[in-house]
């Protein structure tokens, strides 16, 4: 194959003196520092001795840090771009605000809570928050927007970090949080090529499937990145997903081993769906390599060549660094990997960095902002916008008895049942609902799921500690007697998203079917759901008649709730996705 790379045309839009330095760097590089190149791994330390390891003995093309201190982060940005001969893109995974380098940094709201206040504005505003206060640490690379379609509401990784399930409603808010990322001269990475939200798995423990055939594709995920990508989108992330309609559609002969071969290894899908149908010109990186997705499709040996060899041009995170780039190198030597392929990424990978002005930034000693432009992190303004958003997502799904707004005249006493990964009525959490709640003048009791009965308590139940007493007595009292005790019933569930899971479904600590935990009494006092992550909780709770996606629990939005709860703000969110999960006897 021969290299041809447009360097003039969308997303690099290069200058003559551009392109100069892309060509004159590249013909400077050794071997060795066009297979460090392809590699972005996952930063760990800020030790000089670890580092100059990395970014000189390595001469890695890009680093991502999760969120830590500002001023350290931008101080370690700040020594390896000083390291780095080449300079280096410099990842985060600014999805949802600031906070997702920084810890100071503005939470401004997951996508579905953007998508859910229904303005795209929103999706401007939260590029721009999240890849202003990026850039000021030394940021020029965000892993956002992600541009996954929410379809199967059991995957446990996508929901509140999409903006649903409508690809005319998510391209809208991505392509608008493009142009605050442009903006703040930050590259975005659309996410995850070929499309995650179809299958219920997750790509981080298994090579998860993208079943759509290549109509419904090219009409959903296909208008989405076919969209972006003429916008200028910079770089795609691929993702550990397998697309198995297209890769027949593209090689008719194709095995069933290569129709389930995550993208990041189908030269199909990279070379002849994304580069080819889609013409994307720009930057192609793996997602994190280490996931399950990837590393049980074939030997790691094979896949870290394999991956560049069939489309890919960078490599995200590492089991070993060393061992990984002597993969590449050994995968050259056995021809797995041509050089003709691994110049074509590095000259792509060189390409993004002038189309940021990386080279004219680093000549300028301006990589890295100086020390106060750290003032912008988590800025009064910034955080308005976001109190903003949390004001206009709340989404009043259902109140079937027209139990809201409460007030503590119809329902002074409240039982609080707040369903997280922490079952401690003492977390940070539950108090702070309890605090809010009280605040409010409801007396609140918060229930403690830490306490389970086993049928041994049964035996000898004189002598049972306290508390299985309690949830003893709580089980088996009369429905009058539980009705003196509370006006009201509250769950708030907070199961938010996060890799490796296999489901966030409810699970009510029971014993034999009793339904202690349970909302088993919905039908015999007033009870009240509030989501505040995962936005499908109906499913597993359809006798609740009021339920509320929140989105987010941090606490603009739980304030949010409280305000709306009272009646002193309007429900104002739209639903991005169906939360009756398209069961019409929910």
């Amino acid at each position: 194959m021969s290299i041809k790379i447009d360097y003039k045309a969308n997303p690099f839009c290069l200058d003559d003196e551009a392109i100069k330095w892309v060509e004159d760097t590249f013909a400077s590089m050794t071997e060795d520092e066009k297979c460090g190149q392809v590699f972005c791994p996952m930063g760990f330390s800020n030790d000089d001795n670890v580092l100059r390891g990395i970014v000189e003995g390595a001469a890695v093309g890009g680093m991502m840090y999760r969120s830590g201190p500002a001023k350290e982060l931008r101080a370690t940005h700040r020594k390896i771009q000083d390291m780095a001969r080449i300079p280096l893109l410099i990842a985060a995974n600014t999805e949802a605000g600031g906070d997702g380098l920084s810890f100071e940094g503005t939470s401004f709201g997951k996508p579905m809570a953007v998508a859910a206040t229904n303005d795209p504005e929103n999706g401007y505003r939260m590029g721009y928050v999240a890849c202003k206060e990026g850039a000021a640490l030394g940021l020029n690379w965000s892993f956002a927007p992600i541009v996954d379609i929410n379809r199967e509401f059991h995957n446990p990784i996508t929901n509140v970090r999409t903006f649903g399930d409508d690809p005319k409603k998510i391209e809208a808010f991505a392509s608008r949080y493009m142009d605050g990322a442009d903006e703040c001269g930050v590259a975005v990475s659309i996410k995850h090529f070929p499309g995650d939200g179809i299958d219920e798995r997750d790509q981080h423990i298994v090579t998860s499937v993208n079943s759509l055939g290549v109509r419904e594709w090219d009409e959903s995920f296909g208008y989405i990145y076919g969209s972006l990508i003429g916008k200028g989108a910079k770089t795609v992330m691929v993702g550990h997903i397998a697309q198995p309609a297209y890769v027949k559609e593209i090689n008719r002969d194709a095995t069933k081993e290569e129709m389930l071969r995550p993208a990041s290894l189908s030269k199909e899908l990279l070379q002849g769906l994304l580069r080819g149908k889609l013409g994307f010109n720009g930057l192609i990186i793996t997602d994190a390599t280490p996931m399950v997705g990837f590393t049980s499709a074939m030997p790691r040996s094979r896949a870290i060549p394999t991956a560049i060899m069939s489309g890919c041009d960078m490599i995200l995170f590492n089991k070993d660094l060393s061992e990984d780039i002597g993969f590449l190198k050994d995968g050259l030597k056995s021809g797995l990997l041509t050089n003709e392929r691994l110049d074509e990424a590095v000259l792509r990978i060189l390409a993004t960095k002038a189309s940021l002005g990386l080279h004219v930034k680093q000549r300028e000693g301006r990589l890295v902002p100086p020390e106060d432009a750290i003032d912008i992190v988590g800025c009064s303004e910034h955080r308005a916008f976001a109190k903003e958003v949390a004001d206009k997502a709340i989404t009043l799904v259902r109140d079937e008895k027209a139990l809201l707004p409460v007030n503590p005249g119809k329902y002074k006493r409240i039982y609080l049942n707040v369903i997280d990964k922490e079952m401690d009525p003492c977390s940070d959490f539950a108090l702070m609902w309890k605090e809010k709640l009280e605040k409010e003048g409801f007396e609140v009791t918060v229930r403690d799921r830490r306490t389970r009965i086993t049928p041994m308590d049964f035996m000898d139940v004189e002598n049972l500690p306290d508390k299985k007493k309690a949830l003893l007595n709580e089980m088996y009292r009369s429905v009058s007697e539980m009705k003196k005790d509370y006006d009201l019933y509250i769950y708030v569930c907070n199961m938010e998203n996060a890799s490796n899971n296999t489901t966030l479904r409810l699970n009510w600590n029971v014993l034999f079917g009793l339904g202690d935990d349970a909302p088993w009494h919905a039908k015999e006092i007033p009870m009240i759901m509030v989501s505040t992550a995962y936005p499908y909780h109906l499913f597993d709770a359809p006798m609740i008649g009021t339920y509320i996606n929140a989105y987010s629990g941090n606490e603009d939005f739980c304030n949010a709730v409280i305000e709306k709860l009272m009646g002193r703000s309007k429900f104002e969110g739209v639903s991005p996705i169906d939360p009756f999960c398209g069961k019409d006897y929910i």
